[in-house]
């Protein structure tokens, strides 16, 4: 094993990279006299306190470590959360201009919303069928621990060694969250249990984590042999005595579980139910939008789109005078001229396609953008373990330090839910110009405050997204009448989104009406509908930041349009949307507004 030396240096340079960033003179006030140190200050707090985030942006410092995530280190966050609170309060807001302004304004609201969450620390689930720590493990040591020479590969055991405790503490949480009530409903909790034996149940060999590690090893040419067997062998005796029954008892437990579920669907059943989902329904949309509004938004919404797509349907000979809008696409995405061949060959024809897709538009996006992202995409499978449950298609951004460029995951669990004519809106929404676009130019921004660089707000990047989509039909890339039917379907998924979230959450909906209610309206796949309205119910409100924020985005350019006239460059409107990174929509519309005062003079 590596020497206590080789830690302590790594741990120097860590200090040395901090005593850079932030100055001595950041060290030796309580309160830094620059705010921008203060800003630095605190993302370095939290950094040293995120071993496994110091990764994901690219670094090997704590390369050995995963996150503390004990109910001790809960609270010391706590408490230095509101300490950087207070203090954030003793700087004179009203002599910050330019970037320290928004800077201070972005992090006022991002503390405060912190601070409102505490109440709520223990609602929602914290393991979903979606995502939590027993899949994020695997995930993050498969994309983001680089193993480069041998110490990272013993870097990458340490951190399996503590795969047990992290567990442990896991558990803990939920059972805080079982003690007052919040027991996810049953059908999610089998869920849980498929995934978790899915990872557990293979032979060693078979494991995801273990064939990992064995193939980036494969990839070190100057290890020898010896070292690579001693590796080897140790990662599996980590596995077998740390890994797996972790896995075994978060298997019991979820197993115990289950006999105290039921099928209620929303978080109404919570104590302070509705409380808490008027909570998630303004921290994933940053408006202070009521439930009501926005379900009633939904269906006008679905309204309007389903006219638009039954009018190209009709120029294309299709019948919609009899079943419901949803039958008729869903039909027609398995006529097989819109379907690949259910084969290793027509899975990876899908991954090359969408590469495909995403570099002509790529080639484009000079004439629409002033700034673009330096870093490209490349376009995966999702992991096996996780697509059955996992979403349609997912991005991931790049890191910081440029070593891995941005991916999109593209499911091909279900082949018949992946419909050609969907293909091109899917991606111009998770890469290029969507969220690829927004995130990477995000990590790249210079000579602001380093939180800056990784802070995220539902409502303006999932609106960014949606946008995108509308922007590459505006530009031409969908010409093909399916495929704007299959751009109008997916911004139809995003209205539906806003009825049934609001409806299984605050109108009592159970899983079956929401489930009924989208395949009747907008035709996806079964294994699709089923995956989206389970992902709602363990993830309230989320879901309503994407046609929120699309429609904000697009009322902002109108305002533009209207008070600019000639003046208005649509690359301008967008270097203003994006130069600053996620917003929340009050400031974004901020931002827009002293465009327009500008460019007016």
């Amino acid at each position: 094993m590596k020497s206590k030396i080789w830690k302590f240096t790594k741990r120097s340079l860590l200090i040395l990279v901090i005593l850079a960033t932030i100055f001595i003179v950041n060290l030796l006030w309580f309160k830094p006299f620059f705010i921008n140190h203060f800003y630095n200050k605190i993302f370095i707090e939290f950094a040293l306190d995120n071993p496994q985030m110091i990764s994901g942006m690219g670094y090997k410092f704590f390369y050995d470590e995963l996150n503390d995530n004990s109910q001790e280190a809960n609270d010391k966050g706590l408490l230095l959360l509101k300490k950087d609170y207070a203090m954030l309060h003793e700087y004179d807001r009203s002599k910050l201009s330019g970037q320290e302004g928004i800077s201070y304004d972005i992090l006022d609201h991002f503390l405060q919303e912190q601070i409102d969450n505490v109440k709520f620390e223990d609602y929602g689930y914290s393991q979903s069928q979606k995502g939590g720590n027993y899949m994020n493990i695997i995930s993050f040591m498969s994309n983001t621990h680089r193993i480069d020479d041998s110490n990272d590969a013993e870097d990458y055991i340490a951190r399996l060694s503590q795969v047990g405790k992290s567990f442990d503490n896991t558990l803990i949480q939920v059972k805080k969250e079982q003690s007052i009530g919040v027991i996810p409903p049953d059908f999610i909790i089998k869920k849980i249990l498929t995934n978790l034996h899915n990872i557990r149940d293979p032979e060693l060999v078979d494991n995801e984590l273990v064939k990992d590690f064995s193939a980036k090893l494969d990839k070190l040419k100057d290890l020898d042999e010896g070292t690579k067997l001693t590796l080897e062998k140790d990662m599996k005796v980590q596995m077998q005595q740390t890994v797996q029954p972790a896995y075994d008892r978060m298997i019991t437990f979820y197993e115990n579980l289950l006999t105290m579920a039921d099928s209620r669907a929303g978080v109404w059943k919570f104590p302070k139910g509705a409380e808490f989902y008027q909570y998630q329904v303004k921290s994933s949309t940053t408006t202070n939008y009521t439930p009501e509004y926005l379900h009633e938004l939904g269906l006008k919404e679905v309204d309007r789109i389903v006219t638009e797509i039954k009018t190209i349907l009709n120029q294309q000979g299709y019948d919609t005078t009899f079943g419901t809008i949803g039958k008729i696409l869903n039909d027609m995405s398995k006529d097989p001229q819109f379907l690949y061949d259910d084969s290793e060959e027509g899975r990876m024809q899908v991954i090359d396609d969408y590469q495909t897709i995403i570099d002509e538009i790529d080639l484009k996006m000079n004439e629409t953008f002033g700034i673009l992202p330096k870093g490209k995409v490349e376009v995966k499978p999702v992991p096996k373990y996780k697509e059955k449950t996992a979403a349609g298609g997912y991005y991931e951004s790049p890191s910081m330090d440029g070593s891995r460029p941005g991916r999109f995951y593209a499911n091909l669990y279900d082949l018949t839910a992946t419909p050609k004519f969907a293909m091109r809106t899917l991606a111009y929404h998770e890469a290029v110009p969507g969220h690829h676009f927004q995130l990477a130019i995000q990590n790249e921004l210079q000579g602001l405050p380093m939180f800056r660089g990784i802070m995220g707000f539902t409502g303006f990047t999932e609106g960014w997204a949606l946008y995108a989509e509308r922007l590459a039909w505006e530009l031409g890339f969908q010409k093909d009448p399916f495929s704007d039917i299959g751009r109008l379907q997916a911004e139809l998924l995003r209205a539906v989104r806003l009825v049934v979230d609001t409806g299984i959450h605050h109108g009592k909906w159970s899983r079956e009406k929401a489930i009924k209610y989208m395949s009747d309206t907008t035709g996806f796949a079964d294994s699709d509908v089923e995956s989206e309205i389970e992902r709602y119910i363990v993830w309230p409100g989320q879901a309503l930041a994407y046609k929120v924020g699309m429609i904000k985005i697009l009322e902002l350019r109108e305002k533009a349009k209207k008070q600019l006239g000639d003046k208005f460059d649509i690359k301008e409107f967008h270097t203003t949307v994006l130069m600053n990174g996620s917003l929340p929509l009050t400031m974004l519309e901020q931002q827009v507004d002293s465009y327009i005062a500008q460019v007016k003079g």
